[in-house]
């Protein structure tokens, strides 16, 4: 005789610890809960979240409370239809083909460079504190054509937007730094902006404030909150992506040795990465009428949790999801950072993430120079650290042993 195993709480310290078991629970037994300190349905199975994600009845409006009050504004994600597609017409040529290669990828080298340089000589460091958490805001920065001697700031308004938008517990004191965070990057941006309007660059600030789609053009406010999303968004990705991807790689010494060999395999490695380990672990949305899920029913205006990090790991849709593996038949690299993914790590249909590409050419940048400034990397402790987050998730630190000479590194890690 069997029993039904309680339905997990997303707030409870056993789920921060590690939500996969939960995730297995609710795909199995609770497909579709109402989760009552969220006030929310969850949905843990690949084929609703995906749905949630590609069926226009679901909506975005619930991002008026949830992201509007720290970007200062209407961004991207909250917009649908014409709007929706107007705004993002303005901003996606930055994020893809010729420009992001020609334009912007000097930048993503020349940033992953300086920060290697700086603990190249070092026997350890903690991979996220020294890369991970600096590279793609750094990176933001420059892009947008802004004083580089503010890397530090950004990476202060960053870390308080993001806790913002992870706040699912409503503490007070977060949800006030986090629009402390807004306001003061807005205020920053003004003065910048009406320079960039009077004498354009180069740079993705002057581009924004000239970008013209039908006669629409981007005012003040709708660059600080698009640059806010920027932040948040493209520098929590990758960030936490980077320290997974190396995390998952040095756990399966194989896999690594492969990606060494041939650095072709980075692409799989983070589209690996982005299903077994994704760094933003859940997305909201709002149905504008009464849907019929596998689970039963969701109530129009609800507000519903897609649990990327339970769909991601459906043995419905994935063999053996639950083993990490770059070599995984059911993934398609060359898709991942495409609305046609396979994974739901960016979301699907209309409002696929943007900046996907600019992730993707950030990591395998990032990955391929660590790899080649150091020939040997290991656990410093000799143990994988856990993940941290709820909403968000990946390693607090990535303490790793490191070698430039292999066969001396080798002989140290034997020791």
């Amino acid at each position: 005789m069997t029993t039904t195993p309680e339905a997990p709480d997303i707030l409870s310290p056993e789920f921060a610890a590690d939500p996969y078991p939960a995730y297995r629970i609710l795909r199995e037994h609770y497909p579709l809960l109402h989760h009552k300190g969220t006030d929310s349905y969850l949905l843990s199975r690949y084929e609703d979240v995906a749905r949630a994600f590609r069926d226009p009845v679901f909506t975005t409006d619930n991002y008026t409370w949830q992201m509007e009050p720290a970007h200062g504004g209407r961004t991207l994600p909250q917009m649908s239809g014409r709007e929706h597609a107007v705004r993002r017409a303005l901003v996606a040529p930055a994020f893809r083909g010729r420009e992001l290669r020609e334009t912007f990828l000097p930048v993503i080298e020349r940033n992953a460079r300086e920060l290697i340089d700086a603990f190249r000589d070092a026997e350890e460091a903690d991979l996220v504190a020294r890369f991970a958490t600096r590279f793609p805001i750094n990176v933001i920065v420059d892009m947008l054509g802004l004083d580089r001697a503010d890397h530090d700031r950004f990476h202060g308004w960053y870390g308080a937007v993001v806790a913002f938008l992870s706040n699912l517990a409503q503490d007070p004191a977060v949800a006030a730094a986090g629009r402390r965070a807004g306001e003061e990057l807005a205020a920053y941006l003004r003065p910048v902006l009406r320079e960039r309007r009077a004498a354009p660059g180069d740079d993705l600030l002057s581009r924004l404030c000239a970008a013209e789609v039908d006669g629409v053009r981007m005012n003040d406010q709708d660059i600080t909150a698009f640059v806010s999303l920027l932040l948040s968004a493209g520098g929590e990705t990758t960030d936490k992506a980077l320290a997974l991807i190396f995390r998952n790689l040095l756990a399966h010494p194989d896999q690594l040795a492969a990606v060494r060999a041939d650095r072709s395999l980075i692409p799989a490695a983070f589209a690996e990465t982005l299903r077994y380990t994704p760094p933003v672990q859940m997305i909201m949305r709002q149905p504008a009428a009464d849907v019929t899920l596998s689970g039963g029913t969701v109530p129009a205006g609800a507000t519903v949790i897609c649990l990327i990090g339970a769909a991601n790991r459906d043995p419905g849709h994935y063999t053996r999801p639950d083993s990490f593996d770059i070599f995984r038949t059911d993934l398609n690299p060359a898709s991942a950072c495409s609305a046609a993914a396979e994974h739901v790590a960016f979301g699907l249909g209309r409002h696929f993430c943007v900046g996907a590409l600019l992730a993707r050419t950030e990591v395998e940048t990032g990955v391929g120079q660590l790899l080649d400034a150091f020939p040997v990397m290991a656990f410093a402790d000799g143990t994988a650290p856990d993940d941290a987050g709820v909403f968000t998730r990946g390693p607090r630190h990535l303490r790793l042993r490191l070698g430039r000479d292999a066969q001396r590194a080798g002989a140290a890690g034997a020791a």
